[in-house]
């Protein structure tokens, strides 16, 4: 079904917003994970601002769709969609990965309203979605499950497991995404360790595979309205993306992965997105 282009801009002008806010809380921070934080925004604001079933008033309500940041050192673009959508105030950006902040480095659900799981260790938002999507089939509930995945998280076999599960269990209310920018901190995915062809990889072990350009908002709504029609198989979107999207200097920069901006940097960041 055609989305409507005032929702595309309006999504697109949230992510502009979340843009500036990743720039600015990891530059107070002094530390931090720009470039994939930049590369999944999109995705994240397409969630909570579009397709997730879900109520900040209530983060415990039963009923609720689930996110999982498996890779959770991005959680800054999480951090600032949750703000925006009054999971909690938005000045609480400003103590990213300070003493007795609610918003550390890495997300923990202890701490943070919205957080459905304590992230950072990478490899196991896949299994943990998969025990969500079996509670829910024997709790007789429809919600659905999203995790978001790292390329070169991917590389790690606890993830494999888990997809041969999600399959083997017809977990069809599980919506897996890879945020596809092909870098990670040692490099190049394709020279850290090759993953050969992500789509066919998951197709191979019998995932429903959509393939999308991950920064093109049509296409990732037009992603989650086909996930969600299809029945008896999890599916999993491959999002084409850029490390440190939004920002010239930043993307297709591997320095950037863990390397928060100075406040020169922030400035021009800042000058370019607005």
């Amino acid at each position: 079904m055609p989305i409507d282009v005032k929702i595309i801009s309006a999504l697109e002008t949230h992510a502009r917003a979340v843009r500036r806010d990743i720039v600015q809380m990891l530059t107070k921070a002094e530390s931090g994970h720009p470039g994939g934080s930049l590369s999944c925004t999109d995705i994240v604001v397409a969630l909570y601002f579009h397709v997730l079933q879900h109520d900040p008033a209530r983060p415990d309500w039963p009923d609720r769709d689930r996110f999982l940041m498996s890779k959770g050192h991005c959680a800054p673009a999480w951090y600032s969609v949750l703000a925006r959508t009054g999971y909690f105030p938005e000045d609480w950006l400003n103590g990213l990965r300070k003493l007795d902040s609610k918003l550390q480095g890495h997300p923990d659900m202890l701490k943070t309203p919205g957080v459905e799981m304590s992230s950072g260790s990478l490899g196991q938002g896949l299994s943990i979605a998969n025990g969500m999507a079996l509670a829910a089939r024997l709790d007789g509930r429809s919600h659905r499950i999203y995790v978001l995945l790292g390329d070169g998280e991917i590389q790690e076999g606890q993830v494999w497991e888990a997809a041969m599960t999600s399959v083997h269990h017809k977990l069809d209310n599980v919506c897996a995404i890879v945020d596809n920018n092909g870098l990670q901190i040692d490099g190049p995915v394709e020279e850290v360790k090759s993953l050969g062809s992500i789509p066919a990889k998951w197709e191979g072990f019998g995932w429903n595979v959509i393939e999308i350009d991950g920064h093109n908002m049509s296409e990732i709504l037009d992603a989650f309205q086909r996930a969600d029609s299809v029945k008896g198989q999890p599916t999993m979107i491959v999002a084409h993306t850029v490390k440190g999207k939004g920002v010239s200097f930043m993307e297709n920069v591997v320095d950037y992965h863990g390397v928060a901006p100075t406040e020169d940097e922030c400035v021009r960041a800042l000058a370019e997105m607005n």
